[in-house]
């Protein structure tokens, strides 16, 4: 099954100009909001992978070996072309952002499930979101002839990854050890702000771009929005079908449906010179990722969970 009708045509050939300064304001972008979700990380957030290990294990999974793998299938389907398929791939290789905790609160669910899964999501990216892209782009049809052409160097996305998580990541967990009260303090500054500069930065992006944008709005609107719906209902199909609490689902439900697309728009430039299709759909999730989210936690808001709220990692 495929969808001829969408208007591809030439977005492979496009690229989204982004000067110098651009990046490295994106990387800033970047490296505070994983410094503001290392502000928000206590020692029990890791204490509890060994205490409670099921949900968390069900979550990560879910994010590094069923999405990645339902995304591929899902552009198979579309039949989207290289560029828009490879930029799926992509975000689906992704680690979550910290809007999915804003959003597992808003919604009634598990906020200390959540803010651990993005802790150790988000350090497992450093190591399998390389190995990911190279792996599933590469076994795709149309995608791999991308990765071939600008030779992909899976170590060396590795480092580039490592500079923007790994640094400042350490930098915010050494200040919560060693100064807690004034990163308790800090951290609700630095989350607001990061958020609210990558969604400028985005927007910002797109209007220096309009045209390619709306050349190409119709095809990306329609992947995006099809592989946003996959990803939330697969986080909360797959913390089902294990027995999670609903409690717990939710939370499950934002850390795989929830991806931190800015990343991916990161890798895009970096790696890919900004070619249209994989820049247009990390740049369009990051906004609709967002959007999609916001509806069903205000939705579930309306719905008390399952347990009680002092439940915390049990199905």
């Amino acid at each position: 099954m495929s969808f001829p009708a969408l208007p591809i045509a030439g977005i492979d050939d496009v690229n989204v100009e982004f000067s110098e300064s651009s990046l490295l304001v994106l990387g800033f972008v970047l490296a505070i909001i994983m410094f503001g979700i290392a502000l928000d990380t206590k020692p029990d957030d890791f204490r509890a992978v060994t205490k409670h290990p099921k949900a968390i294990a069900v979550g990560v999974g879910a994010q590094f070996i069923a999405l990645p793998a339902i995304t591929f299938t899902l552009t198979l389907i579309l039949g989207v072309g290289p560029s828009i398929a490879l930029g799926m791939i992509l975000v689906a290789c992704c680690p979550p952002g910290n809007i999915s905790n804003v959003l597992t609160y808003r919604s009634g669910g598990n906020v200390a499930l959540s803010v651990s899964m993005t802790v150790i999501s988000n350090l497992l990216a450093i190591f399998l979101m390389p190995l990911n892209i190279a792996f599933w782009g590469g076994i795709h049809p149309e995608a791999s002839e991308i990765l071939r052409e600008v030779d992909l160097s899976a170590l060396e996305m590795l480092a580039d990854i490592a500079v923007v998580i790994a640094i400042p990541f350490a930098l915010g967990l050494t200040i919560s050890h060693r100064h807690p009260d004034f990163a308790a303090r800090v951290q609700p500054w630095v989350k607001r702000f990061s958020l609210i500069a990558l969604i400028a930065f985005i927007l910002i992006a797109f209007a220096g771009n309009f045209g390619v944008f709306i050349d190409h709005i119709a095809v990306i609107a329609i992947a995006v929005f099809l592989h946003d719906t996959l990803a939330l209902s697969l986080g909360y199909g797959i913390a089902a079908s294990f027995r999670l609490s609903e409690y717990n689902r939710r939370a499950v439900t934002f850390e795989v449906g929830i991806r931190n697309a800015g990343l991916g728009l990161g890798i895009v430039f970096s790696f890919f010179d900004g070619l249209g299709g994989m820049a247009l759909v990390a740049g369009w999730w990051g906004i609709w990722d967002i959007i999609a989210g916001l509806i069903l936690a205000s939705w579930w808001a309306k719905r008390s969970t399952a347990g009680p709220t002092g439940e915390a990692f049990g199905g």
